[in-house]
Order: C-alpha cells, then sequence, then structure tokens
C-alpha cells in the first residue's frame, strides 16, 4: 500500500475532563501518521463483489457501528444497482439505476489489515439489499433520507438521519429535519420515531441536522452540525433509556446542561462535515474526524472531555491525494495504534476502508490549527489562518522552527493574522507566539479578541529583532468562540513582522 502523504503539522494536546470530574492534567496528543488505502469495500473490483451479491454498484458513506452482539453495522448513503453510470450520485438510466436511499449491512470481520468483509445485508428479496428508512424521493419535500450516524443501547439499535429537502451548490444541502430511528432485530425492520426528531429551522440552520453518537457513563451523547459542510459541532446528551424522549435531552451551554436547544454553544470550529467521534482507549481521549471543505482534507481532532478543550486540526487525508473524497467514520474495533476507518470518493462514488497509525507527544492541547504554517502550500496564507493586511508565507528556512513561517509587511494601517478557534466559557487560556521584527517595527500586538471584534485581552510590543516568545493570558467570560490574533500597526515606515509556533492552550 502506498503512503499518500507526508505530515508535517505537529499536533499538541492536553486535558479537560467533563465538568464533575477532577481538574485537567496533561495528555498525549494524537498524532497520525499518512493514511494509506487498505481496500474498496463496495462497487465492482471491490473485495466484497457487492453489485453481483447484492445488486449495490456505487454507494457513499460507510457509518460503522458494534451492534453489542459481536458484529459490526453499516449503514451506506444513496446507492444504485446496476444502471448507475456515475460519476457521483443518481447518475444512469432511472429505468435500470434501482436507487435505494439507504441500506445496512452486517460484519464480523476482526482482521483490518486486508479489508472489511462485509457478510450480509438487510434484503428485500434474496441478492437485493433494501432501503431500509423509507423516503419520498421528490425533490423540494423530501428528495432522500440519509443515515449520519448508528449506536446500539442493549440489543436495541438506533439510527440518526436526516431528511433533505434538496441539494445545493457543492457543500451544501438542506434538511427537512433529524431524527431517531430504531430497530429490535439487528436492523432487519426499523421505526422511525416521529417525536425525536429535530425540525430545521426557517433559516436552515438548526445545529442537530447531523450527527454523530457517543455513550459514555451511561448517557448517550450527540455531536451535532446544521446541514451542509460549513457549520461548527455541539453538543447534546440524554440518558441511554430515554433516548427517544425529546424533552430528556440537554445541550451544553458551556457551562452547564440546558434544556433548550438554541443554547448549545460549539466545541469545534467549522467547516464540519459528516462528523464521526468515538473514545481511543489506546490514547485515552475522544477523536473527532471529518471533512474540512476548506482545507479539501479529512482531518481529526482530539479532546479528553467530549466538551473539550478540543486540538487544532491534524490532516489525515489529503484531498489532493484522493479527489473528491468525504464521508469519514471510525471503525469501533480498531485497537492499539491502527486506526481504521471508512471514507467515501465522489468518483468512483464508492467506499474505501483506510488506515492510519496514532502515537503521543505527551504535550497539551494547542487549540491553534497549523500552529506553524507548516500545512500552508501556497506564498498566501489560506484558511483556517485569515490575513488581514498585506503578508503572505515564507517558505525559505526564516522560521522559528521547520521550514515555514507567516509574515506581514507594509507602511500603512494595520496588518494582521488571525484564526477562530473554540474555547470552553468561563475558563482561562494563554496565548503565545513567536514572533520576530524589523528594528523600526515598534507597535507590534498578541491579543485574543471576540467574532464580534471586542478585545478580550491584549499584549502590545515593541521591535523583536529576534525571535521572542509573547505570551497573553485571556478569560474567556461567556464566549464559546475567539479570535487570537497577531500584527501591527503601520505608521508611515516599511516594516515587516514574521510569526510562528502559535500556540493557545486552557490553563489549569
Amino acid at each position: 500500500m502506498q503512503k499518500r502523504f507526508v505530515l508535517i503539522l505537529p499536533l499538541l494536546l492536553g486535558a479537560a475532563l467533563l465538568p464533575a470530574n477532577p481538574p485537567p492534567v496533561a495528555q498525549a496528543s494524537a498524532v497520525p501518521s499518512p493514511a494509506e488505502q487498505v481496500a474498496k469495500l463496495t462497487g465492482p473490483d471491490s473485495i466484497n463483489d457487492t453489485e453481483a451479491r447484492f445488486q449495490l454498484k456505487a454507494t457513499d458513506l460507510g457509518i460503522l457501528w458494534d451492534n453489542g452482539s459481536g458484529e459490526i453495522l453499516t449503514a451506506f448513503g444513496d446507492s444504485y444497482g446496476s444502471g448507475w453510470t456515475g460519476p457521483g450520485g443518481g447518475a444512469g438510466d432511472p429505468a435500470t439505476i434501482d436507487w435505494r436511499c439507504n441500506l445496512l449491512f452486517r460484519s464480523l470481520d476482526r482482521n483490518l489489515a486486508d479489508g472489511m468483509t462485509l457478510d450480509s445485508a438487510a434484503e428485500d428479496w434474496p441478492g437485493h439489499a433494501k432501503q431500509f428508512l423509507d423516503c419520498k424521493k421528490v425533490n423540494r419535500d423530501e428528495h432522500t433520507v440519509i443515515p449520519t450516524a448508528g449506536i446500539s443501547v442493549g440489543k436495541r439499535q438506533y439510527v440518526q438521519y436526516m431528511s433533505v429537502n434538496y441539494w445545493g451548490p457543492a457543500g451544501s444541502w438542506f434538511t427537512n429535519y433529524s431524527g431517531f430511528a430504531y430497530s429490535d432485530d439487528n436492523g432487519e425492520t426499523w421505526t422511525k420515531d416521529p417525536k425525536a426528531v429535530w425540525p430545521n429551522t426557517k433559516a436552515w440552520d438548526d445545529n442537530f441536522q447531523m450527527n454523530a453518537l457517543v455513550r459514555n457513563g451511561g448517557y448517550l451523547y450527540m455531536i451535532g452540525t446544521p446541514n451542509g459542510r460549513f457549520g461548527n459541532a455541539h453538543l447534546a446528551r440524554v440518558p441511554e433509556k430515554q433516548v427517544l424522549s425529546k424533552n430528556a435531552w440537554r445541550y451544553w451551554d458551556g457551562k452547564a446542561w440546558s434544556s433548550r436547544v438554541s443554547a448549545a454553544v460549539p466545541i469545534a470550529v467549522g467547516p464540519i462535515s459528516e462528523v464521526s467521534v468515538q473514545w481511543n482507549a489506546y490514547l485515552g481521549k475522544y477523536l473527532m474526524m471529518y471533512l474540512d471543505e476548506q482545507r479539501a482534507s479529512v482531518v481529526l481532532r482530539s479532546s479528553a472531555s467530549l466538551t473539550g478543550p478540543w486540538s487544532g486540526e491534524q490532516v489525515v487525508v489529503r484531498g489532493a491525494d484522493f479527489p473528491g473524497l468525504y464521508g469519514t467514520f471510525m471503525h469501533p474495533w480498531s485497537s492499539g495504534p491502527d486506526l481504521y476507518f471508512t471514507m467515501s470518493q465522489w468518483d468512483p462514488y464508492n467506499v474505501f476502508l483506510m488506515h492510519t497509525k496514532l502515537s503521543d507527544d505527551g504535550l497539551k492541547t494547542n487549540l491553534v490549527t497549523d500552529p506553524g504554517f507548516e500545512a500552508q502550500a501556497g506564498p498566501t496564507p489560506t484558511p483556517p489562518w485569515q490575513l488581514n493586511g498585506q503578508g503572505g508565507i515564507d517558505k525559505t528556512d526564516l522560521g522559528h522552527s521547520g521550514t515555514n513561517n507567516a509574515f506581514l509587511r507594509d507602511s500603512i494601517a494595520s496588518h494582521q493574522l488571525q484564526q477562530n478557534v473554540a474555547v470552553r466559557p468561563y475558563h482561562r487560556y494563554r496565548l503565545s507566539a513567536w514572533v520576530r521584527t524589523a528594528e523600526n517595527n515598534t507597535e507590534t500586538v498578541l491579543g485574543v479578541r471576540t467574532l464580534r471584534g471586542k478585545v478580550l485581552a491584549e499584549k502590545p510590543g515593541g521591535a523583536h529583532p529576534e525571535y521572542t516568545k509573547v505570551s497573553v493570558e485571556v478569560e474567556t467570560g461567556r464566549e464559546s468562540l475567539i479570535q487570537p490574533y497577531a500584527g501591527f500597526f503601520g505608521h508611515g515606515q516599511d516594516v515587516w513582522f514574521q510569526l510562528d509556533d502559535v500556540v493557545l492552550e486552557e490553563l489549569e
């Protein structure tokens, strides 16, 4: 198997436990190795020969969960038979495409090093995988119904699904609602609970339209995002025995669990889509995997607590190596340093099993993504970094560490580099960075502000002819999203400012 890229972004991780637990302690970070493609799981030339065995030629998503009885259940999204011509969903002769909005398969395979065998499917007749959740197939009403997560509680299987009203521009779609369906016969038959639904808003911005599911301590947690690929992640929970009781759900408001869905605050900054979250026993922390649409990459965050703080993004798979990648879901039977996950590609519109190795670095959580600018491929800063003014990326070993650093240069106005970060409200943080400037650059600044522009903390400074570590501490108050920034104020002279190794960490 060919390794596809070299990982260059350092990830720093620390600990913050759920509020009822002891104070946070240092945690090792989750550092993924370059990802490998293990096997094609669906479609023609796949290890499971799903077209011949189940009349499944093309599909996506591959959502995985342990059914509690020694099997992995796998839910797929929009799926097609022999009439599919591709690329992507819905391409082919309507008379023979055999469109099913969703499918369910089962696997007993514990040896993932050579792929994942699909042993059986929920079928409506022998050799034909059936649609297990009904959908209208009416555009601008209910175009499709797609699973987004699954989990078992006792012998009951739960699926979280979204009812898609219509597909918008690339990366955008609009949902009617999300909801729970359940099965008591290992996925053969399903019931959509009409009361366990989260209706979307008129503005299409409800925060729990696409969800991941995690069990812990007698609760079922739901990590939610809005429809499409550009929202933040939010958190809710319910006692395991009350999953279908909508009124029993509580939403994390940054300080406590609220009964109001509108009280939920972001726990991780988007763009986040098709999110997968699971506890990793090897590292002793939660992992969050998803597609970052702006970076065209599958990324990983980690945290000792579902409430955060979540580390900055670590790239796992790049779209440049696997064009059209999306929909990554971690395999529950991954063990030790080996992390297996499914991944979809738009062309050939099928699902693959992927693998990466995890390691630790023993450092505290850095909430900043790409802190050393090593993931910047071009001369101009790209997301999640934002350039406000004149500047770019140095790639000539001018940095404090590594190869790259960011720079600002001009003679007038204000010039800054900034990034949006999710934090825990009512906690203290330290922002630090290594800065080097022209000798005549005397009006430099490092600070933290709200996304509305209110300064929460700021450290003014003078010139730094040699790289100098500058730090400032901040109390977040009620804020769950903040914007660290660094730069200078021009004063009529040609001045420059270099920035590297930016760290935002929670203080104990």
